[in-house]
């Protein structure tokens, strides 16, 4: 019946999903392939960052002969490869296949973007990872560099749909002037099987959110930090709240009273149950003195969410209203009144549950779509608000993830459903705990404002 559908058929094996916290090396001993120009200001720092986080890059001849990156992985202990990209050996194999196209200023220098990929793809692992470097358009210093710029995105968007059927992924990093540095939590994340859910995703790194760049260690960064997540009684949420405790963080589950849901997740992690209606008038009032002898938050995730799906024709005025007070709404109150009594700290993190249906809009899902939509204006705004602070206020985007919830749906929707992306299958609550964990860790320093979608490259959304 699905083939006859025209359906995709998922693919064969699993994606490779880590087991286990963040890792110090979480590329140890991948290959990258590394390509692009030697006068890109990006460079050093890419191998720089790749070297720390275990990977073995390989560079294409004229890298290594026109700049000093040899000497600098020499000096750190390591040995650089060299890659011909016109002619890569026979059985030859890479994890990851990277990009710096940050120097790219003219269309024609799109060129060595397709030789290198059409060479190379035979060369990618299953499940293995494409990722460009790009900047953001809008610094470009000609139309015609902003063009070429701005192409990159619908060459990954189109590559990770093709990639998808081996399990492999395809990104954009945009990185501002002078954000480099910032650029490592992002590749540690993209390149690593930590993204295995995530396709077909342009992301800008940037140093707008203030930053000591203190140190802190990869493994368990968010060791002694203070945590809150919503609706963590169950499905993603309680993920969430398990991962974020697995990295170090004491975590507060906040859901429904009478939820014995929540008081197990808050017992397996270690961590504090707090029922409450979020939608209720004192629920701020509520967490706040819950947190105050914590001394506040470092970590706040907004992830409890409802449906009332009916189409607009047919959807009562309770339906509409319970979804915005509960999506939106009670995300906005909470928020503000923590950063009015100073309960979130600086350098904290903000991290909210929006949905593809706010990007894609959906069938029956007016009022759904318009509270995930909300909550990515909610933190582009914020993020500019508490950038002084160092506070970043991200967005997480979900496709069709396998949660108790969506087994409600009808058999056929269902199929569907979990087959409208890249990898031709559904995501997990942990692909989407793992993402919101990544944006929570110092390393996410550099993205703030931003829209994280986990959809496995969602074949609509944007």
């Amino acid at each position: 019946m699905v083939e006859r559908m025209g359906l995709p058929i998922p693919i064969p094996q699993q994606l490779d999903r880590p087991d286990g916290p963040i890792r110090e090396h979480p590329l140890n001993g991948d290959l990258v392939a590394l390509f692009g120009s030697p006068e890109s200001a990006a460079l050093r720092p890419i191998v720089e960052h790749l070297l720390e986080a275990g990977a073995s890059p390989a560079l294409e001849g004229e890298l290594l002969r026109e700049t000093e990156l040899d000497d600098v992985a020499h000096s750190q202990g390591y040995h650089l490869q060299e890659l011909q990209s016109e002619t890569p050996p026979e059985g030859y194999a890479v994890e990851s296949l990277l990009f710096d196209a940050t120097a790219i200023e003219s269309t024609d220098a799109l060129d060595h973007l397709y030789d290198v990929c059409h060479t190379y793809l035979e060369s990618l692992q299953s499940c293995g990872r494409v990722l460009v470097v790009g900047r953001p358009s809008s610094t470009a210093d000609t139309p015609e560099a902003s063009a070429a710029q701005r192409a990159l995105e619908g060459f990954v968007r189109s590559l990770a749909k093709e990639l998808g059927r081996k399990g492999s992924t395809a990104g954009l990093l945009r990185v501002a002037p002078g954000a480099e540095g910032r650029l490592d939590g992002p590749l540690r994340f993209l390149l690593s099987n930590q993204s295995a859910y995530v396709s077909a995703q342009p992301l800008r790194v940037d140093a707008t959110a203030a930053t000591s760049e203190d140190e802190r260690p990869w493994c368990r960064p968010l060791e002694g930090q203070t945590a809150l997540v919503t609706g963590a009684g169950r499905g993603i949420g309680q993920a969430i709240a398990e991962h974020l405790a697995q990295e170090g963080a004491d975590v507060f589950c906040v859901d429904l009273p009478g939820n014995e849901d929540v008081l197990e997740t808050a017992e397996a992690i270690g961590g504090e149950a707090l029922p409450l209606d979020v939608t209720a008038e004192t629920a701020p009032e509520q967490i706040a003195s819950a947190l105050e002898p914590r001394g506040g938050l470092d970590v706040l995730v907004h992830n409890a969410g409802v449906t009332r799906d009916r189409t607009l024709a047919n959807m009562l005025q309770s339906s509409w209203r319970d979804t915005l007070s509960v999506n939106l709404e009670a995300p906005i109150r909470m928020t503000e009144h923590l950063l009015e009594t100073g309960m979130i700290a600086d350098g904290g993190r903000i991290v909210c549950m929006s949905s593809i249906a706010g990007i894609a809009g959906n069938v029956g899902q007016t009022n759904y779509a318009t509270s995930k939509a909300g909550l990515i204006g909610f933190v582009r705004q914020l993020a500019d608000q508490l950038a002084e602070r160092g506070i970043t206020a991200n967005a997480l985007a979900p496709g069709f993830i396998e949660t108790r919830m969506t087994q409600q749906m009808p058999l056929l929707v269902r199929e569907v459903a979990r087959r409208m992306n890249a990898l031709s299958q559904g995501g997990r609550p942990e692909d989407v705990a793992r993402a919101a964990t990544f944006l929570a860790t110092p390393g996410a320093r550099g993205l703030t404002g931003q829209v994280l979608r986990v959809c496995g490259g969602g074949l609509v959304g944007a």
